[in-house]
């Protein structure tokens, strides 16, 4: 069974996520100050008769980040153009999408961190002077031309921000990290959700889902959509807290929001290292995680709600992981500094 509470898009997720993604800053619940200030920023370009600068979202997977990239074209009045950054993978990639933008379109590349570094370095003058110079033909034959596009906005999504190259973080003149929603904002995405997919859904059930979804909409919505199968197939015309419980019981979703993963990987490290430290290549290997998978998609949400910590040394888990695994707490064994 996929796991239901990774921020990660799942296949089945587009089609929901289509129905029911706001389209206008208006409809966009949470993240009020990123929210806010791309307000501005596109009502200041349109009084400059100039293109938005370019716009670069982070934060964990599931925040909203494709969402906000389209809500920004249509804020605009311009059309979209989407690619990825895995996908882009030669400098004729990169002219063939850049080629199909009209004047003050959005390019939107999600995990731009994923780009090649030689596609980097094409993009900038692109970003920056709105040209492409490009190399065509072989090796002795080969010769530099230079195209001229039109001025564009180029919104780049990345959950790890870390890894992009400083030229190209430094060409984004808007810079805007997403962080998890609280529980009264996921209630009312709940709540937006249930009336778009006409599935009513009662108010303690929303706030106990809401609780659940790990401080994610696209997991909050997730969840919706299986629990509301449940109820249809328990003939309920609406989603009780009943009900509720009784889907995410089985889907193994606990009231905190972890699952199994995060059970393994918490208890990996009490019951292998003694509660930590442990480096992140050694925790990967127990659990049989890319490390990659561990720092995007299970640790943020565990560091975020103080289970797991990081230090010096690497990672521990806290006197809150032992009580949700119902384990004896003995003290920690080391007092570190975290970074």
């Amino acid at each position: 069974m996929e796991r239901v509470v990774t921020g990660e898009e799942l296949e089945d997720d587009g089609v929901v996520d289509n129905t029911i993604r706001p389209e206008v800053l208006d409809e966009y619940i949470g993240q009020s100050e990123v929210k806010e200030n791309i307000r501005v920023f596109i009502e200041a370009s349109k009084i400059r008769g100039e293109v938005l600068d370019h716009v670069l979202l982070y934060g964990p997977p599931g925040l909203g980040k494709t969402t906000l990239a389209f809500i920004i074209a249509r804020e605009l009045g311009v059309n979209i153009k989407t690619a990825s950054g895995p996908s882009i993978e030669k400098s004729g990639d990169l002219a063939a999408i850049l080629s199909t933008l009209e004047p003050g379109d959005v390019l939107f590349i999600d995990e731009i961190h994923r780009m090649p570094r030689f596609i980097e370095e094409i993009l900038y003058p692109a970003m920056e002077d709105f040209t492409l110079d490009i190399i065509i033909g072989g090796e002795g034959s080969s010769r530099s031309i230079k195209i001229d596009l039109p001025p564009f906005t180029l919104v780049g999504a990345t959950t790890r921000v870390g890894d992009l190259s400083a030229p190209l973080r430094d060409r984004f003149g808007i810079i805007s990290k997403l962080k998890f929603y609280t529980e009264e904002e996921l209630t009312e995405i709940i709540k937006r959700t249930s009336r778009v997919l006409d599935m009513p859904i009662d108010e303690e059930a929303a706030v106990e889902l809401a609780k659940r979804s790990r401080g994610t909409p696209r997991i909050a919505n997730r969840l919706f959509k299986r629990v509301r199968d449940f109820a249809l197939v328990d003939k309920k015309e609406s989603i009780d807290l009943e009900v509720m419980e009784k889907a995410l019981d089985r889907l193994k979703v606990g009231k905190s929001g972890l699952d199994e993963t995060d059970h393994q990987l918490l208890r990996a490290v009490i019951e292998r290292f003694n509660g930590g430290p442990v480096g992140i290549d050694a925790l990967a290997s127990s659990i049989g995680e890319e490390t990659s998978t561990i720092e995007d998609v299970i640790e943020p949400y565990l560091l975020q709600e103080g289970y797991l910590k990081r230090t010096s040394r690497g990672r521990m888990v806290t006197e809150k992981a032992y009580k949700e695994l119902n384990i004896n707490y003995q003290g920690g064994l080391f007092s570190l500094d975290i970074e």
